[in-house]
């Protein structure tokens, strides 16, 4: 057992597991666990890579200001390697960026400027567009340029392909990454092209992103779309990127990508992130259409504790549209959280407001039904807290039945989607019952999600 004097030492030799429960067809998939990382992923290894070769040219020193733009796991490597050296940083990052990412960066001291994901290069808004005209207006900072930073593949030159050739015995024939930077496929290119040359390159991409197009087809289109997988993906080729050795490309959906995602946390009790989804998911494509056994790597470029929030939370599945839920033709297709499947979060009358206010904190959610035994009595909502302990805080003891509201906006489970209109203009949320049995609340969020999944 080794001590190490930084977290930094712990950056890169990864993992390798092969899989024993996915449907691999004839091969044999291994996974490379990036997520193992100190930062949770792959980046961390550029990080680390490009913040010292700034050094070794004497373009920053301890105390500048770096900036970049980052559709995520990037921004954690270089926070990580800015926090251990000194560096102040500021990132520029795209408003689909999990929670979980956002929080982690601004505990590591990371400045965070949040922009749109639905605009493409070239608009003032792009994250990366932003990234470098902010660098320019900073007095002294460093534009790190991940995107046409030649330091970014050589991490991978230099580190993750020899790792890989010596884990898997110089033998295997085919790998599986995606490309966000480009910097892990034109690392690994370069390298496998000299060492492993009969290596198959084979590229995971969202729908959405005009790469796979450009590999399968030839045609480089201008027109992308958007996409809810974080890190991967683009609009543009970046300027170090090499696709001329990547064999065949698969366009992955999101749905594909969170399920398959949470198929290898199922399976192999690996919780990876988003991209790991979509990588695992072209892996596992390609692994079945082979018609003679293949060793074949993948990785699994980040953890999964960055998407609790998102592919891991049944109810943000559910509301995008990822997860099937049984079809009733009624009111119960809006209900996001049934009372029956003890989704619905409730609160007893002779239960104190503390702990109505406190449900509504850590559920995230505005309005409790008051619920005595299995009969609806009430709802309380944060309005309802307020004005009944604005005054005296002391009032947070107080029994909820002392706050909440008796007379309820009752809806029959067979009522049309139209009469929720009035009670929502009332300022109000639907209770629906079927009978005397309450089923659920219907919120105009719960109405908005229901009419986009429609369009889907």
């Amino acid at each position: 057992m080794t001590i190490h004097n930084s977290v930094l030492e712990l950056i890169g030799r990864t993992p390798m597991i092969k899989a024993q429960r996915l449907d691999t067809g004839c091969c044999e998939l291994f996974l490379k666990l990036e997520s193992m990382n100190p930062g949770g992923s792959i980046k961390d290894r550029i990080g680390l890579s490009m913040i010292e070769a700034a050094e070794r040219e004497g373009r920053i020193r301890p105390g500048d200001t770096l900036v970049e733009g980052t559709a995520g796991n990037t921004g954690i490597g270089l926070a990580l390697v800015a926090q251990q050296k000194g560096y102040k940083l500021i990132l520029v990052v795209p408003d689909k960026m999990s929670r979980e990412k956002i929080f982690n960066l601004k505990a590591m001291g990371a400045e965070v400027v949040l922009t749109r994901s639905d605009v493409a290069k070239g608009h003032p808004q792009y994250y990366q567009d932003m990234a470098e005209r902010l660098a320019q207006e900073t007095p002294g900072a460093f534009f790190i340029n991940q995107f046409g930073n030649p330091s970014n593949p050589l991490a991978h030159y230099a580190g993750t392909g020899p790792e890989i050739l010596e884990q898997m015995g110089g033998s295997f024939d085919a790998i599986v990454f995606g490309c966000g930077s480009s910097g892990t496929m034109t690392g690994l290119s370069k390298f496998f092209a000299e060492k492993a040359p009969n290596v198959e390159l084979i590229l995971a991409d969202p729908v959405g992103s005009i790469l796979t197009q450009y590999i399968n087809e030839g045609t480089l289109s201008t027109k992308s779309a958007s996409w809810m997988v974080e890190g991967i993906g683009e609009d543009f080729l970046p300027t170090i990127s090499d696709f001329s050795r990547v064999k065949k490309a698969y366009a992955i959906s999101d749905k594909e990508s969170f399920l398959t995602g949470r198929e290898l946390l199922e399976k192999e009790g690996i919780l990876g992130g988003s991209s790991s989804g979509t990588l695992l998911a072209a892996a596992l494509r390609y692994c079945r259409e082979q018609t003679t056994p293949k060793r074949v790597v993948v990785f699994v470029c980040d953890t999964g504790n960055k998407y609790l929030s998102k592919m891991y939370n049944d109810y943000w599945m559910l509301d995008n549209g990822f997860l099937e839920r049984e079809h009733f033709g009624d009111l119960r297709d809006l209900i996001m959280r049934p009372y029956a499947a003890h989704d619905t979060v409730v609160i007893g009358p002779n239960d104190p407001l503390t702990m109505a206010y406190q449900r509504m904190k850590l559920y995230e959610i505005s309005q409790l039904p008051v619920m005595d035994g299995e009969k609806i009595v009430g709802i309380v909502d944060e309005s309802d807290v307020l004005l009944h302990v604005h005054a005296d805080e002391s009032r947070f003891r107080d029994p909820v039945s002392t706050a909440m509201v008796s007379k309820l906006d009752v809806l029959d489970v067979r009522s049309t989607i139209e009469a929720l209109l009035p009670v929502f203009d009332r300022g109000h949320i639907a209770i629906v019952m079927d009978g005397d049995r309450f089923l659920g609340l219907i919120t105009r969020i719960d109405l908005l999600n229901y009419l986009r999944r429609r369009v889907q």
